[in-house]
């Protein structure tokens, strides 16, 4: 199979051995990124190719910091803001409901409708 590109299937080869990303990048200009995987503290790889120091472990499918987030910047997620940072968020930190505060209105709730 030599001169055939590699599909990256069957691990590392040679210069051409690039980390599989551990973190994904939805849409361009998000806030944050996804977990593939859970991960420990640690350098992890974007899709788009960028190295990033995870600061603390953090599950599948949870939200990670793409860049230093201010307390009060709107964070966008698939290009859309989906809360704000209720404190400073350094780049590599779990994002979550303890430093992220929803921007949705709530209009009833969820036991019959009582506001």
């Amino acid at each position: 199979m030599s001169g055939e590109p590699s599909l990256g299937l069957g691990g590392p080869s040679g210069a051409q051995a690039r980390a599989t990303p551990t973190l994904l990048l939805l849409a361009e200009g998000d806030d944050v990124l996804i977990a593939t995987c859970d991960l420990q503290p640690g350098p992890h790889t974007s899709s788009a190719g960028e190295e990033l120091l995870v600061a603390q472990p953090v599950q599948l499918g949870h939200k990670v910091a793409a860049h230093a987030i201010a307390a009060g910047d709107r964070i966008r997620r698939c290009g859309v803001p989906i809360g704000s940072a209720t404190v400073d968020i350094e780049p590599g930190a779990w994002v979550h409901t303890h430093n992220l505060a929803s921007d949705y209105l709530v209009t009833f709730a969820h036991r019959g409708g009582e506001r």
